[in-house]
């Protein structure tokens, strides 16, 4: 990965299963106003009686991504595309809210690393939490439609 750096943050997981495949990348949202980081979030997760954080990355509102469950394995975030997706969580209240411009960058930057990683196409594989087999809200109204535009930039840069 090169068009963003990304924070290790050591998050203590049990046992985890490595992902065979990768066909896509699942958009989240915090859900509220909120600007968890990944050890938060992890606590969060952990406290539901979970592995630890589902995601595999997380943008903070200065733009910051930090690493959540480590990019091989097997995620915890959208119930019925955990085997073969990446999750990257957007920290924020996205339903009537805008990310900021700082988090977008790098969540382009981040998407377009993860595309060029894992050979898919932007177009068809950046996705929102909404678009899986058990849909929510997420990753908000506003987000998710801000995500054409997405992918049509990460296309731009993995062209």
């Amino acid at each position: 990965m090169g068009r963003v750096s990304v924070i290790e943050t050591g998050l203590d997981f049990n046992q985890l299963t490595p992902r065979e495949e990768t066909n896509a990348i699942v958009i989240h949202h915090t859900g509220a106003d909120l600007d968890p980081d990944a050890a938060t979030i992890h606590d969060w997760h952990k406290q539901n009686g979970w592995n630890g954080c589902g995601y595999h990355y997380i943008i903070r509102k200065d733009g910051t991504v930090e690493c959540g469950r480590p990019k091989w394995a097997v995620g915890s975030h959208a119930y019925g595309r955990n085997t073969d997706t990446v999750g990257v969580h957007v920290g924020g209240e996205f339903t009537s809210s805008e990310p900021t411009s700082a988090q977008i960058e790098s969540l382009v930057a981040l998407l377009a690393d993860l595309c060029d990683e894992y050979d898919i196409d932007p177009t068809t594989a950046i996705i929102g939490h909404r678009d899986t087999p058990t849909p929510t809200a997420c990753p908000g109204d506003v987000l998710y439609g801000m995500l054409p535009q997405i992918r049509d930039t990460v296309a731009a840069l993995v062209a």
